[in-house]
């Protein structure tokens, strides 16, 4: 039975600017660089062991967690990013993997340990893969609404995914370009305010969203969910264009307003600002972390490498962790529960679980 929530016209927003340490622009992450931590030789050292004795024990990947991957040292390292992540800026980079001595097998391995401390790990697609590969399969996202983003090359507009934290591993990177664009959701609100004040209700207003032909069961294939929603003292990011715009190919769903197109437009256009989103340049070896609720992300286009065995290739994790903020109740809709500690991921009717080691 398709249960859906019942929204207001227009959700709760804040009274003005939002201030916090996630209402950053570029200049604060670039003068504060606390948000990074370089491993230590011990902390790799700890990585190394954890994974080569569940390589020992014949230990799947997908069940590789917290307390068979110890990490006596780097495990508080973890929890004290995560609560950067949850209650500060909203961002983590870990650098200094060296995935150039391992297997793709090893170094799935040593980010779903490191993923396992930070949090339960979530499905990324109605195929079950809770091991996402972030490369160019081809998929042609832009005229077939069931394709995702992450399979195909080229640019990637600022977006954020359906889970609290997602993680990214970089295997190898492009020939050039492929960075990642990252941008505060309370700046851009704050942003609005100043540009547009007039648009800044739209932010908060439920919009019809399409599930892209991954619909769990029970379901219609699009919800309905606020870009921002303002609970409990904090704001609460949820926005792609892609995901928006395809909805109306549903003549059920209703057509976008002037002003909801303008806002979309303005969102991107805020993003987009040098001035105020942070560039990262994806190095081999780097783990980015992104707290989804504050912080939309993005993707440089790129110019690959001619030999495939050299072209671009990041590893993909969603994290549900166990200390999350309360989200409202509108995300149930999207996450499948809004339980601290057990919501996120795409969960569809013949969804299994796994972890597979091809991009596929």
């Amino acid at each position: 039975m398709n249960v859906s929530i019942a929204l207001p016209d227009i959700t709760p927003m804040p009274d003005g600017p939002i201030v916090s340490p996630a209402a950053w622009r570029r200049s604060h992450m670039e003068a504060d660089t606390s948000w990074q931590h370089r491993l230590t030789k011990g902390e790799i050292r700890e990585l190394d062991d954890a994974m080569r004795a569940t390589m020992s024990r014949g230990l799947p990947i997908i069940d590789i967690n917290r307390e068979n991957f110890p990490l006596p040292t780097l495990g508080d390292r973890l929890r004290q990013l995560r609560g950067e992540i949850l209650g500060g800026r909203g961002v983590s980079l870990i650098r200094g993997v060296p995935v150039g001595r391992y297997s793709l097998e090893e170094a799935a391995r040593v980010f779903f340990g490191i993923g396992a401390h930070l949090g339960t790990l979530r499905s990324q697609n109605a195929e079950g893969h809770v091991l996402g590969h972030v490369c160019d399969l081809s998929h042609d996202f832009k005229n077939d609404a069931n394709l995702r983003g992450y399979r195909a090359s080229g640019p990637l507009r600022f977006h954020t995914d359906s889970v609290d934290i997602v993680g990214l591993f970089c295997l190898r990177s492009a020939k050039t370009g492929g960075g990642s664009k990252l941008v505060s959701a309370a700046t851009i609100h704050n942003e609005m305010l100043k540009r547009r004040p007039d648009l800044v209700p739209e932010l908060y207003r439920p919009i019809h969203r399409d599930r892209r032909g991954e619909v769990p069961e029970g379901k219609d294939p699009w919800w309905v969910m606020p870009i921002f929603q303002w609970y409990e003292g904090r704001i609460n990011s949820h926005f792609s264009k892609v995901y928006i715009k395809s909805v109306e190919r549903f003549p059920e769903a209703p057509r976008f307003t002037e002003a909801q197109l303008e806002t979309f437009d303005l969102i991107e256009e805020i993003a987009e600002d040098p001035g105020i989103h942070l560039d990262m340049a994806f190095e081999e070896g780097d783990i980015q972390l992104l707290h989804n609720h504050e912080i939309l992300h993005g993707r440089h286009d790129y110019q690959d490498w001619d030999e495939p065995e050299r072209r671009r290739y990041l590893l993909r994790l969603w994290i549900c962790p166990p200390n999350g903020r309360p989200l409202p109740p509108a995300y149930a809709e999207r996450y499948g529960s809004i339980d601290i500690g057990d919501r996120g991921g795409i969960v569809c009717p013949d969804t299994e679980f796994k972890a597979p080691l091809e991009p596929i």
